[in-house]
């Protein structure tokens, strides 16, 4: 069986080529996966939009109905980054619907991976930082609401602090979150995880994948854990323009390489999504991205 990934083309709302979000890496990371012999018919599922009920665990109701008709304030507008036209609404429904589907995959055959997600700065309250909704915690309150999922544990690598995600789960004991980020990045207010580890400017690959390889059997030891979101941010990446991180493509090829087998060894599904990444050069940025698929097809 072929890893399999969700995708939906309407991942890519479209931005103009210089802004700052790279919304044009979700088509060049479908042609890099096509290029690897990864996206065969046989392995491509189709996110579907999450609907409002599904939102609604997770995020305050009438910042759900704001951002489905497109009413958000501008004071929030600016904090996500962007303006919530129809386009955003519906790819941020899309991608959180991706998020979902990956989740029952890897339930069902080990380890799934969506082509989106990690949108871990959206808050209970509101979005931020490039993310309107936050598709991981969306679809942890969704399997822990319909029972399918009884212990849950999320592993954020994204350069950037899971603020998001740290605050809409805290108060679900169900629910494990970890983040291992730059110290010194986005959010400037941070809100603690259930464990943090912040790395200083310039931390590199031996250091980095020490500090993880220490970190892992403690996680894994804490429950029985029935699935593992890994959030795979490339923004760890030397070359990346909000990283601060030193951090090289076999570092990460390692780090993602050291993630799914640990867990995939103790028998955990799995599923990833592709978190933060930002550069000018976005075929490169897609191919950083694709190391997660590329590891992912190994324990598939």
């Amino acid at each position: 069986m072929p890893l399999q990934i969700v995708h939906h083309p309407d991942y890519d709302a479209g931005f103009a080529v210089n802004h700052r979000f790279p919304m044009s890496k979700y088509p060049l990371l479908m042609d890099a996966l096509r290029a690897r012999g990864l996206a065969e018919p046989n392995a491509l599922n189709s996110a579907e939009a999450a609907p409002a009920p599904w939102l609604k665990l997770a995020h305050a109701a009438d910042y759900v109905d704001q951002v489905l008709a497109c009413t958000v304030p501008e004071k929030i507008e600016r904090e996500i980054g962007f303006p919530v036209s129809p386009r955003v609404s519906l790819r941020a429904r899309l991608a959180t619907g991706g998020t979902m589907l990956a989740a029952r995959l890897a339930l069902r055959h080990g380890i799934a991976c969506n082509t989106a997600g990690g949108s871990h700065h959206a808050r209970r309250a509101q979005g931020a930082g490039f993310c309107t909704f936050n598709d991981v915690a969306v679809a942890a309150l969704m399997l822990l609401s319909e029972g399918t999922a009884q212990k849950i544990l999320v592993v954020d690598l994204d350069v950037h602090q899971g603020d998001g995600t740290a605050d809409i789960l805290s108060d679900e004991p169900r629910a494990l979150t970890f983040s291992m980020h730059g110290d010194r990045n986005y959010p400037v207010r941070k809100i603690a995880s259930d464990l943090d580890i912040a790395l200083p400017d310039g931390t590199g690959d031996a250091a980095y994948l020490e500090r993880l390889g220490g970190i892992l059997p403690e996680l894994a030891a804490k429950a029985r854990w029935d699935i593992v979101f890994y959030n795979a941010g490339v923004d760890v990446h030397a070359e990346d323009r909000l990283g601060r991180l030193s951090l090289s493509d076999d570092g990460l090829r390692a780090r993602d390489e050291m993630v799914i087998r640990h867990f995939r060894a103790l028998g955990i599904p799995v599923c990833g999504v592709i978190g933060g990444g930002y550069s000018t050069d976005v075929a490169a940025l897609a191919a950083r991205h694709a190391i997660l698929f590329e590891v992912a097809s190994g324990y598939a």
